[in-house]
């Protein structure tokens, strides 16, 4: 008898612990976490975008919150993508250009899900190490590829299996993750990154989405002819790869140039990059309608956001690095009815280090020590309160890239000022840059000389020196000078 009792009580409390894990399991939220790929804040519906219809991607904007100040602390692929991942400055997480990798012993929110008994996976661009697609720390499945990857029939690393996947890439990675998700259990949480190729260059929309904007007409940004004023580095950049009339983006080699060809060539050039914006819209579309199926969207944190911003002719300039608006400013939007109060946007500025520390406290993972981003989460509850009122850039120049310079710069909530080596309106070229967002938050007019700004200019040089110390970063003083701006490729196509 004494026995059976004993026995009895075991099984209780076996049932016991399994069920209370149960319940635990079910009150953490997955997490999908959806990274594009060089797309500016401005190319979605809810962000008013003038023909760019992404009803899917506006779906989560209305039941869940916008961030319409969303920055990256570098606006280059890779450091980026390890600083969401991080919660770090580049200068710390060491990833500072598209051909290093995430350091394997460095913490990452992944890392935290995982131990926190999350099943963990990535899919899709990676694009951290390009030569390198093996499995990372901090994930249970993963499927990704070497470098860049092609729009169409791209080799991935299907956990382990490498092989030459047929189609369409966001419609690829979408088939991956829809079946990834499909076999997790219901009783476990789950975090999927979801990484996108598009709008990436070379801009190509989906076969169906080639001619959607047939009938629009796009002219140059009224800034791409304003360059009075500015740093002589960005008028050196404009016939390079990262100008507006580069190779790389299939423009005209000689500046300015507006003739009717040209013209057409900028307005495919543009449209091509918008369009392949919809296949994303799709994407996001199908694992929404999943997740509701299932039964688990509103105990899911759905993330949307991109990597870096994307000139599309503003100063001259195609691509990133820069720290002008259309580079730095990136879309965010943040799905979960439990916290997020639905149809809400939230003004202040918000970082991409600040997203692992957030999807960390969601989940009531263990915290991570010693990073510079902030959570994010109790401005989803209303408390604005000590939330940042200004932060720092950085970007380290590169030899591959020659066409900018290394740059540091502040902005707050109304001022940004940018310096270059040796800048500060020196008699050297590479001068300093100020803009009044409040009254000119197209950039068009540079005031670093005007007297008037002359305490102001002071104040914020030595609050960008005290937030870069503040994360041990490297000021501009300390960097090597760049070689110039030159015009010659580099040897390989290693965008």
């Amino acid at each position: 008898m004494r026995r059976k009792l004993l026995l009895l009580v075991a099984i209780a409390m076996v049932f016991s612990i399994t069920g209370f894990s149960k319940i635990a399991n079910a009150a953490r939220p997955n997490v999908i976490f959806i990274l594009t790929d060089d797309q500016r804040w401005d190319q979605l519906g809810c962000a008013g975008h003038p023909y760019l219809k992404t009803p899917h991607i506006d779906q989560l904007a209305e039941e869940g919150v916008q961030f319409s100040n969303m920055f990256v602390t570098t606006s280059l692929c890779s450091p980026s993508r390890a600083s969401f991942l991080s919660g770090l400055y580049a200068s710390s997480h060491g990833v500072v250009n598209n051909f290093t990798d995430y350091p394997r012993d460095l913490d990452s929110f992944p890392k935290r899900l995982q131990d926190a008994g999350y099943e963990t996976a990535y899919i899709g661009k990676w694009h951290m190490g390009e030569a390198d697609d093996s499995k990372r720390p901090g994930f249970d499945y993963w499927v990704t590829h070497k470098g860049q990857g092609q729009y169409y029939d791209t080799e991935f690393n299907v956990n382990g299996d490498r092989k030459v996947v047929p189609g369409y890439y966001t419609t690829v990675v979408t088939d991956m993750a829809v079946d990834w998700m499909k076999q997790q259990p219901k009783d476990k949480p789950y975090m999927l990154i979801l990484g996108h190729k598009a709008p990436h260059t070379p801009f190509t929309p989906e076969e169906k989405y080639e001619h959607i904007f047939d009938d629009i007409e796009v002219n140059y940004p009224h800034s791409a002819f304003h360059l009075e004023g500015k740093p002589k580095w960005i008028e050196q950049r404009l016939d390079t790869w990262h100008g507006i009339y580069g190779p790389l983006y299939g423009f005209r080699e000689k500046f300015p140039d507006r003739s009717a060809e040209a013209v057409l060539d900028f307005e495919k050039f543009s449209l091509s990059y918008t369009a392949s914006i919809k296949s994303v819209d799709d994407s996001v579309g199908r694992m929404y309608e999943l997740l509701k199926q299932r039964g688990v969207l509103d105990n899911t944190v759905i993330v949307f956001a991109g990597d870096n911003g994307m000139f599309l002719g503003e100063h001259g300039m195609s691509d990133k690095r820069a720290m002008h608006e259309p580079s730095i400013r990136v879309p965010m939007i943040v799905r979960y009815p439990k916290v997020a109060k639905p149809g809400s946007v939230i003004p202040q500025q918000v970082l991409n280090i600040d997203l692992a520390p957030s999807l960390v406290e969601l989940c009531g993972a263990k915290p991570m020590q010693n990073i510079h981003g902030s959570s994010w989460v109790p401005l989803l509850k209303g408390n604005t309160k000590d939330w940042r009122d200004a932060w720092f850039y950085e970007y380290n120049y590169e030899k591959q890239f020659p066409y900018t310079p290394n740059v540091r710069g502040i902005r707050t909530d109304r001022w940004k000022y940018m310096r270059y080596p040796h800048g500060d309106g020196s008699a050297d070229k590479h001068m300093a840059e100020l803009y009044d967002l409040e009254n000119d938050p197209g950039e068009m007019h540079n005031l670093i000389d005007k007297p008037e700004h002359k305490e102001l200019i002071s104040k914020l040089k030595k609050q960008l020196d005290d937030l870069i110390a503040k994360t041990g970063g490297t000021s501009w003083e300390t960097l090597p000078m760049d070689e110039g701006i030159k015009t010659e490729l580099p040897d390989a196509d290693i965008r």
